[in-house]
């Protein structure tokens, strides 16, 4: 099974789920990496001597080393996180791939920050209710050309772990990931009816209008992340998605995670295995990120 014959397949009601992996692809720009812009900021701010991130560490714990070995007082992090992004423009594939999931009106989810992703197309940001707005949790905002009233089935653009105009958003640390666990797991598992564990009203329950229903009522692509222990807060997430479909299984909805190069190791593919993915194994970047969509 590949890629390209796996998307034609209208038994499925698919969803993208996009990492940094996209902004990488065919990219002569070496700095547009999570572990190079930490590094940058390390710099500016810790020490100015060359390094590398250090085995024994995540990504998310070597954000907090920062925040939390910083000599400045003024500093913002997450500000300067993002400035580091600011120039970045999307390439022909990411047209590609959004021109695509527009036309099967196919949500797409992403890791990142940034809007590569929005640029390609004439979306704005819209919100499902501007009432309970927070430029903290913005997971009710989405890019798209209309008011979207059903996130698993009409396309727009979702960001998983935040955006890059609200900066206070951005999830970087493992503390920030801990808050979005909380605040997930609270619509999950906490209330009578408007949780999603009570099985009861699936289209008015308290994540509804958020990226968060997507997770649980769309057959998931996974591309351009490694999916690996840094993704704390969405390998939780997979783990709770798994758990739901056991308790209602006629609500199951399938995911595959498309990767190329070195295979997973044992413990990942144990991981995703678990939580019901199944692997898809591509001979190219190309067949991931260009051949599939043209």
């Amino acid at each position: 099974m590949t890629l390209k014959d796996l998307i034609k397949d209208r038994s499925y009601k698919f969803a993208l789920v996009i990492g940094n992996g996209v902004n990488r692809y065919n990219s002569i720009d070496t700095n547009n990496s999570w572990d190079s812009m930490l590094l940058s900021l390390w710099g500016k701010h810790v020490s100015s001597s060359s390094m590398t991130i250090p085995q024994g560490i995540s990504l998310t714990e070597f954000y907090d080393a920062l925040d939390l070995n910083s000599k400045s007082e003024a500093k913002d992090l997450q500000k300067e996180f993002c400035n580091l992004m600011a120039d970045w423009q999307p390439g022909l594939h990411h047209q590609a791939i959004t021109d695509w999931a527009r036309k099967k009106r196919t949500p797409i989810l992403t890791t990142n920050f940034e809007d590569t992703l929005p640029a390609t197309q004439s979306l704005s940001t819209k919100h499902a209710d501007s009432k309970k707005f927070t430029d903290f949790y913005p997971w009710g905002t989405y890019y798209s050309e209309n008011e979207v009233h059903n996130p698993s089935t009409e396309f727009a653009i979702w960001f998983i772990n935040g955006m890059q105009k609200y900066k206070r958003s951005i999830r970087l640390g493992l503390s920030h990931y801990m808050g979005s666990v909380e605040r997930a797991r609270g619509m999950f598992h906490k209330g009578s009816e408007t949780r999603l564990f009570s099985g009861k009203n699936v289209n008015e329950w308290r994540g509804y209008q958020t990226w968060l229903h997507v997770i649980f009522n769309n057959d998931l692509i996974f591309m351009g992340l490694e999916l690996n222990t840094t993704e704390v807060f969405l390998r939780w997430l997979l783990i709770e998605r798994a758990k739901y479909f056991r308790k209602f299984p006629e609500r199951s909805k399938s995911a595959f995670f498309v990767y190329s190069g070195d295979d997973v190791s044992k413990g990942q593919r144990l991981f995703l295995e678990s939580v019901g993915f199944k692997l898809v194994k591509e001979t190219t970047y190309d067949d991931i990120y260009q051949t599939p969509w043209v």
